[in-house]
């Protein structure tokens, strides 16, 4: 069955028609097939930004712990986004990275995986699709939304930064691999300008995560050909 439009639109590239979708359980082989062509060029990139999720996983989300929207381009799925409730028991759970209670934690959501199918890049569909997914949050159930992100991971992290995200860890998580640690609150008021700033290079871990155990929260990365850069403040 076919799942209700969300939204209709442009693509920026090519001008051709899309449609945002609500995806639901007779959606999944489709999620599946179009993850695997992007796990395949990422394996080709030798890049790691990309975390493929199981079968099991991606029915654990469609059948009540988050949701997923998609991109359609002439009834063809090109991309999709997650939203994931984590289990309480999680002993990786980014509530604790937040520093959040037992109980707060009840109320995060993760922002998990989102795909684009090579052929459709460049048509800001993540960010796009993230502020839809973001906007779908019950905000009377859930106040929090956290995720992890490999340094280095540009596209990524400027997506999540755009969504209000901040960088509050760089920590080792799901067996060694170094992450970064995003987090927003949704009832916090960022109308207050940061006192202070300091920039440094992404390849510099342990200066992040001094300025990380000083109060302070990354809040922009610049990247040029030489180099990319974390603007930390508090």
């Amino acid at each position: 069955m076919e799942q209700p439009n969300i939204e209709k639109g442009m693509l920026r590239l090519s001008m051709e028609p899309f449609e945002i979708r609500s995806l639901e359980m007779n959606n999944l082989e489709e999620i599946l097939q179009l993850q695997e062509v992007v796990r395949q060029a990422v394996a080709q990139s030798e890049s790691d930004s990309l975390q493929p999720l199981t079968s099991e996983e991606f029915e654990n989300i469609l059948t009540g712990n988050g949701f997923m929207i998609g991109t359609y381009v002439n009834e063809t799925l090109i991309a999709f986004r997650a939203m994931l409730v984590p289990p309480l028991d999680d002993p990786e759970h980014l509530g604790a990275d937040a520093g959040l209670t037992d109980e707060a934690k009840r109320s995060m959501m993760y922002s998990e995986i989102t795909v684009v199918h090579p052929d459709f890049r460049g048509n800001g569909l993540q960010t796009h699709m993230g502020k839809i997914v973001l906007e779908k949050v019950d905000k009377t159930r859930f106040r929090y939304v956290a995720t992890t992100v490999a340094p280095f991971n540009i596209p990524s992290l400027k997506d999540k930064l755009a969504l209000g995200m901040d960088i509050i860890a760089l920590k080792e998580k799901y067996n060694g691999k170094l992450r970064y640690v995003l987090f927003r609150d949704f009832e916090a008021k960022r109308s207050t300008p940061a006192m202070q700033t300091k920039t440094v290079g992404m390849d510099q871990t342990e200066v992040q995560q001094q300025l990380l155990r000083e109060g302070y929260r990354g809040i922009s990365i610049q990247s040029t050909d030489e180099k990319v850069e974390v603007t930390y403040s508090k």
